[in-house]
């Protein structure tokens, strides 16, 4: 049985001109212990997908699903309250933008406890023992003094492992990390990756990966879903995904890397891609069809 399975999610806002179709029927899964990865250009519906998921859209959000089960449970069936319980402790979500997700009126430290305090009950002094060790797993010096320290007084760096810290903290079975590099220079980009997938390894949790990297993708999946305008292109194994894409999307942004880079200036995905995501009978540069 799969960790998460969603099937034909859809998700709608209602705009001036009518209903606009932001997730078009996507179906997708990961096991306990996998890499999924969810790619597309900034657009494509990643993030709304899984934040439906978390429960985190606004109101104004039509949400609808033939199943999106978490081991086996229909979390579209289940009351508030218990959503509540499972959402934060069981599945758990790092956010695209640590500096704007953490509450700027509160320290980085009162933040983690509220999460230990709610989901697993723990005392003033366990919770603290708790949010040092965790600071600590997630590689922040003198976690003891960090734990007093408010967002601004942090690097961006910083605050996204603050973020991670508070989404491991109750050992969740599914961490969603939302392009979770971003606004990062190259180095931390590097350090935030190898922190997350040694989590994954170590505890064994499914991790679905959001990300309109390739490269990134290379690096860290087992599975890829490429998403388009709200739609799921392609869903394949990440060696097979590289080595033999599918649909135009997917080959076009695999054109569109530096390293496939032809000529003076690099590929755009304009450059190959129509609109068309079906394959197309001839061929152009790089293999991709025109």
């Amino acid at each position: 049985m799969a960790l998460l399975q969603i099937d034909n999610l859809t998700v709608q806002f209602e705009t001036s001109t009518g209903w606009f179709k932001a997730v078009d029927g996507v179906s997708l899964s990961v096991e306990k212990g996998e890499v999924l990865a969810i790619v597309g250009e900034s657009g494509s519906g990643k993030s709304v997908a899984m934040l439906a998921v978390m429960g985190l859209l606004p109101w104004t959000a039509k949400i609808t699903a033939d199943r999106m089960l978490f081991e086996g449970r229909d979390i579209q069936k289940i009351s508030a309250t218990e959503r509540r319980a499972l959402i934060g402790k069981d599945i758990a979500m790092i956010f695209q933008e640590p500096v704007a997700s953490l509450n700027p009126c509160f320290t980085v430290g009162f933040q983690i406890e509220e999460v230990l305090r709610i989901h697993l009950g723990l005392d003033r002094q366990a919770r603290r023992a708790r949010a040092i060790e965790l600071f600590k797993l997630v590689g922040l010096p003198n976690p003891e003094e960090r734990l007093g320290s408010f967002p601004h007084q942090m690097s961006g760096g910083q605050c996204q492992r603050v973020m991670i810290a508070i989404a491991i903290a109750c050992d969740p079975k599914l961490l969603i990390a939302d392009e979770p590099t971003t606004a990062l220079d190259v180095t931390i980009q590097k350090q935030i990756l190898d922190l997350i997938m040694d989590l994954q390894v170590r505890t064994g949790m499914g991790l679905i990966m959001i990300t309109h990297d390739m490269g990134v993708v290379a690096e860290t999946a087992d599975r890829v879903v490429v998403q388009y305008k709200g739609k799921k292109m392609e869903e394949a194994d990440v060696l097979s995904l590289f080595e033999n894409p599918k649909s135009n999307y997917t080959k076009a942004l695999l054109a569109a890397l530096p390293e496939n880079a032809t000529g003076d200036r690099l590929t755009t995905v304009s450059d190959f891609f129509d609109g068309n995501p079906e394959p197309a009978p001839s061929a152009g540069m790089n293999g991709v069809n025109a």
